[in-house]
């Protein structure tokens, strides 16, 4: 059984890099083994790698849920520049969602539960 999981994304400058996902997490990395590498741990024992090196055409979307999705859209047209993107939504479907792209044209998003507790 899985007790874990990873995700790399590539970016072709590592110190560019980590500034745009460190305004995107809000936080510094967890874990810096060598140069050119860092992890951040997203939620226990899931892990997001940034390595620098040729990024992959088509990677991602890795998604993340938030509490805002409209507020976190805003926060990164802000403070990333990152164009406006869409939030869909579906009948039927307990979430709505949306996906944008890193400068180096990795997919990620967001996700918000439509009923919370």
């Amino acid at each position: 059984m899985f007790k874990e999981m990873t995700i790399q994304f590539r970016v072709s400058n590592i110190k560019e890099g980590l500034n745009w996902y460190q305004t995107l997490l809000k936080r510094k990395p967890d874990f810096i083994p060598h140069e050119g590498f860092a992890e951040w741990e997203l939620v226990k024992g899931s892990w997001l790698q940034v390595a620098e090196g040729d990024p992959s055409s088509g990677c991602g979307p890795l998604r993340v849920g938030v509490n805002n999705i409209e507020m976190e859209r805003s926060r990164l047209i802000n403070e990333l520049g990152i164009e406006p993107f869409e939030i869909y939504s579906r009948e039927g479907v307990p979430v709505k969602w949306a996906t944008f792209s890193d400068p180096w044209g990795n997919q990620l998003g967001f996700f918000e539960y439509l009923e919370k507790d």
